[in-house]
């Protein structure tokens, strides 16, 4: 089989076979297609004293990856992880397999261009198509480019458009044949099953599943009412795990938001989750515009973070300040992998404003624990509540004592997480 009849699909973050046009497109385009999941040891590499990817990701990540290699066993299909250095990997798989092809989503983030500069600079041709948004960057009212700084601008022009969210592409129905590749074997990571308290199982079966029960139920009707509550699983719609591996898209949320309505009609519950999934694109969006400026010390202004202070870092990760409500956040995001996002706003105000912390430091132990990290919206919220970013406020610090009477008065989260 020629080079040009063959092709790999690396998938990145879009484990899922439901609206993926980059996967479409690849299966389209050729005759037989390698689908890989690689485990890039230079990413796994951190600057900071902690492993970058922690326990709940990496458990995630694997429930993920299993799911998206049994859905495409079904259509004959396989996934093969690979470990190792990105450009051994594809040195490795172009000299055994003669592939000089490959499809993958586009991720326009720092690290993520150096990948693909780096396969292109192999040689390879990379087709990469930008899939992670409600919105397509191309039906915006601006270039992503030229887009308002303030959410509220961007909001309004956005609203002003007939097309809410762009519509979800068809799910191939068939898959190409895998090319010969008898030297090629899965390589999963360790399987790891920690006791989250919060039970999230990777993988877009149970994103699908979990999307369903969540409409059917009719939760979405109190979403703006509960989002902020600090326990349990109802409170919000906690479809962010699944997103920020792709295992299921927002565009696909988006339509069962119009769905919904078209049949219970519209409320603010459902205005609001819109109204998230809306800021989840302007944080991606902002990435055409800035770039490499959102992950400087000074982000978007000319004043340098506070210096990192090991000792302060060290009392904060693991919960210990002094700061009940905040050592309870701290604590229940070390031992089950997730936090609400009042908190995270609350702790993060915390490490900067009252600990003096360097906000770098705080969002790389975000990207470290969060099962639902998601480089793009962890990168914004960070310069958001740091006064780096597009914040026409210029910061966002909390007061610790009124959020924890307004939103555990009782002290019942405190209790949780601290005895």
């Amino acid at each position: 089989m020629t080079s040009s009849k063959s092709a790999i699909y690396w998938f990145r973050n879009d484990l899922r076979l439901t609206d993926n046009p980059a996967f479409a497109l690849a299966c389209a385009g050729v005759d037989c297609l390698l689908p890989i999941y690689t485990h890039d040891e230079q990413q796994d590499a951190s600057s900071y004293e902690f492993a970058r990817v922690g326990i709940y990701r990496k458990s995630f990540l694997q429930e993920s990856l299993q799911d998206l290699r049994a859905q495409l066993q079904q259509y004959g299909s396989d996934l093969f992880e690979i470990s190792g250095d990105l450009t051994k990997i594809f040195l490795r798989l172009k000299a055994e397999l003669g592939i000089e092809r490959v499809y993958c989503e586009s991720i326009v983030a720092p690290e993520e261009l150096r990948q693909l500069q780096v396969l292109r600079g192999l040689g390879i041709e990379v087709i990469d198509l930008w899939q992670s948004s409600m919105l397509d960057a191309r039906s915006l009212p601006f270039a992503p480019e030229k887009m308002p700084d303030v959410f509220t601008q961007f909001r309004q022009q956005v609203e002003k458009q007939p097309h809410q969210f762009t519509k979800p592409a068809a799910t191939v129905k068939s898959l190409p044949p895998l090319p010969k590749q008898e030297s090629l074997a899965h390589s999963p990571i360790n399987h790891l099953s920690p006791n989250a308290s919060v039970a999230f199982i990777g993988g877009e079966t149970h994103a699908q599943a979990h999307l369903r029960q969540y409409f059917e139920r009719r939760l979405v009707d109190s979403y703006k009412q509960t989002r902020n509550q600090l326990i349990g699983i109802d409170y919000s719609s906690k479809f962010s795990p699944w997103l920020s591996q792709g295992c299921i898209s927002a565009r696909t949320i988006a339509r069962v938001i119009a769905d919904y309505e078209a049949t219970h009609g519209s409320n603010e519950g459902t205005y609001w989750l819109w109204f998230e999934l809306l800021w989840r694109d302007y944080f991606r969006f902002l990435h055409f515009k800035y770039g490499r400026k959102l992950y400087v010390s000074s982000g978007l202004g000319n004043q340098k973070s506070h210096p990192l202070n090991q000792e302060k870092f060290e009392r904060w990760v693991t919960g210990n300040t002094g700061e009940p409500f905040v050592d309870a956040g701290m604590r229940e995001l070390r031992q089950s992998g997730f936090l609400s996002n009042r908190m995270r706003q609350i702790v993060a105000s915390y490490w900067i404003y009252d600990m003096q912390g360097d906000w770098r430091a705080g969002a790389a132990w975000f990207e470290s624990q969060l099962i639902d990290y998601d480089v793009y919206s962890n990168q914004g919220n960070w310069l958001y509540i740091a006064g780096k970013g597009t914040d026409p406020r210029g910061g966002r610090p909390f007061n610790v004592k009124k959020q924890a009477k307004d939103h555990d008065p009782d002290g019942v989260y405190q209790r949780m997480w601290l005895d």
